[in-house]
């Protein structure tokens, strides 16, 4: 995990940046493990339930690909951002396949524009069309479930002559496309979101933004309840060790994180929005001179 820096400083007044989009993604996916948190190739599944055991998700992958990470759903988070752009300009009969230039969705995801940045968009694409999702979300009984993958396919075109990507296409499953559309069925996100470069760290950000979103007083959260959300593969004393390291880093857009405790003394994480949290640092200074002279008396 490293401090957030913007690759692209330079500014293209031609590409359409997502500085004048406002970000977007599904809440369906946000507060639930979809995508692998590390680079390295995963094929051990994902598999999620709900204490209730209502909602439950199952995430697997191919071998050959391995399965879609959570820097691969900036793919889908630029789709989820257009589409409802276009939704909020009045276009009628959105299209489930976006047409738009490999640079600029690399520019738009804030990623550099190198040979092997085009490499990591196929091989990204490739994921997110190979990856297979079963879940009961949406289900209209119980034991209903759906299966999908993200993409259902996708083009890239190559220059003839020079051998250099020009336009592409991706077509998204119905089961994500429907997502987009439904009513209030997106949140807006922070623009500095793409430059997390820890997979832990966007996984919480996600989760904060759902469920912490601009609650008074913030939210709080078992420990052992975020490993399960994030999708975690890691032993329970080693995510505990990556989960300090991020909340000391203090690095999440709109949200500082503190180390706490439930009731019943169980190691937790409350999440606040960073005006409140830093107003009530303030107050906390501040606090011990009123305690000493109330104590006084």
């Amino acid at each position: 995990m490293t401090k957030r820096q913007n690759p692209n400083p330079e500014f293209d007044l031609f590409i359409p940046l997502m500085g004048d989009l406002p970000l977007k993604d599904q809440r369906e996916t946000m507060e639930r493990p979809f995508f692998s948190l590390q680079k390295r190739k995963r094929v051990k599944p994902i598999e999620y339930s709900s204490p209730d055991g209502e909602t439950w998700v199952k995430i697997e992958a191919i071998p050959a690909y391995g399965m879609a990470t959570i820097w691969d759903a900036d793919i889908l988070i630029w789709a989820a951002s257009t589409l409802n752009r276009m939704r909020e300009q009045g276009v009628n009969d959105l299209p489930r396949t976006l047409r738009t230039t490999s640079y600029d969705l690399l520019r738009a995801i804030k990623r550099d524009t190198s040979g092997r940045a085009y490499q990591e968009l196929q091989a990204a694409l490739q994921r997110l069309q190979t990856t297979s999702i079963s879940t009961s979300i949406r289900a209209p009984k119980r034991r209903t479930k759906a299966g999908f993958n993200w993409l259902d396919k996708w083009t890239l075109e190559v220059d003839p002559d020079t051998d250099q990507p020009r336009g592409m296409t991706i077509t998204l499953s119905d089961w994500v496309y429907e997502g987009i559309m439904g009513e209030r069925s997106l949140l807006t996100m922070h623009q500095d979101y793409f430059l997390l470069t820890g997979g832990l760290e966007r996984a919480l950000y996600r989760i904060a933004r759902k469920h912490a979103g601009n609650q008074k007083g913030g939210w709080t959260c078992r420990v052992e309840v975020l490993r399960d959300k994030t999708g975690s593969d890691s032993k329970p004393k080693e995510f505990n060790r990556m989960l300090r390291k991020v909340v000391e880093a203090d690095q999440l857009p709109d949200y500082a994180m503190h180390m706490a405790a439930t009731a019943d003394g169980s190691p937790a994480v409350l999440f606040r929005l960073r005006g409140e949290a830093e107003a009530l640092a303030l107050t906390a200074k501040l606090a011990p001179v009123h305690c000493r002279d109330t104590d006084s008396r």
